[in-house]
């Protein structure tokens, strides 16, 4: 495989399992410089030591303190910081009626504020280089509420959609170096739903659900260029706009 990403340094939230392991592998495989972010120090290591080494930061990206710091971290060791993925994030197994107070705070601390503090802590360092790519891993559920039992989850990741969208407007004037990448996987085959707030199927049991090396090579492809907003899914636009026309009476 073409070494596309050498040289290039890259920040994977989320890395010691999933999507943030699957797209470690990958960009390990196109050369890239690698910083991997997660709280399991144990398991970020497992994955650097088979992608062929890596910068291991653990960290616990709902706190603003240590996200910061994990940036430092990787400044200091590799110099710089071209591409940032926030990918870390939780589900939850609940409806809307039942959601409590502490379900909605929870979602939007992993979901959202995890993502808000990764865009605060970098986008600095790349307006000074003029420079950079910031992906966003949301969810299909932000755009089409279909599984409602995710319904705080949903709601977290459509409110990462309407961020990054906001923070588009302002970059696209002030700092137009600077990509803003929102990416919108369906169902996907990890453990995701096994480890939902309050448990719920296992993505990896559920019909069509997508290889998580293909959701992994379209961030790759992502990060390299191309539209700001990618659906893993040939269809995902489609059904985004379907459902926005039906939402409006269309």
């Amino acid at each position: 495989m073409a070494q596309d990403f050498a040289e290039q340094v890259v920040v994977v939230t989320g890395a010691s399992a999933g999507i943030g392991e699957a797209l470690a592998e990958e960009l390990a495989r196109r050369g890239a410089r690698l910083a991997l972010v997660a709280r399991r120090k144990e398991a970020l290591d497992e994955v650097a030591r088979r992608v062929g080494g890596a910068l291991v930061v653990p960290a616990d990206v709902t706190r603003r303190e240590a996200v910061d710091a994990a940036r430092d971290a990787v400044l200091a060791s590799l110099g710089r910081i071209d591409a940032w993925v926030n990918n870390a994030g939780r589900g939850i197994t609940r409806p809307v009626e039942a959601l409590t107070d502490d379900d909605v705070d929870q979602m939007m601390r992993d979901n959202l504020k995890s993502a808000l503090y990764g865009m605060q802590a970098v986008l600095p360092h790349m307006r000074k280089r003029g420079a950079g790519t910031i992906v966003n891993v949301s969810s299909m559920l932000g755009r089409v509420p279909f599984a409602t039992m995710r319904s705080a989850y949903s709601a977290s990741k459509a409110a990462l959609i309407s961020l990054v969208e906001s923070l588009r407007f302002d970059l696209a004037k002030e700092a137009p170096g600077i990509r803003l990448v929102t990416v919108f996987p369906g169902v996907v085959s990890t453990d995701f739903g096994k480890n939902a707030l309050f448990g719920g199927p296992d993505s990896r049991t559920l019909p069509g659900a997508q290889p998580v090396g293909e959701v992994a090579r379209a961030i790759a492809e992502a990060l390299r260029g191309g539209p700001l907003d990618v659906y893993t899914r040939p269809d995902g636009l489609e059904r985004a706009l379907a459902h926005l026309r039906g939402a409006a009476g269309a």
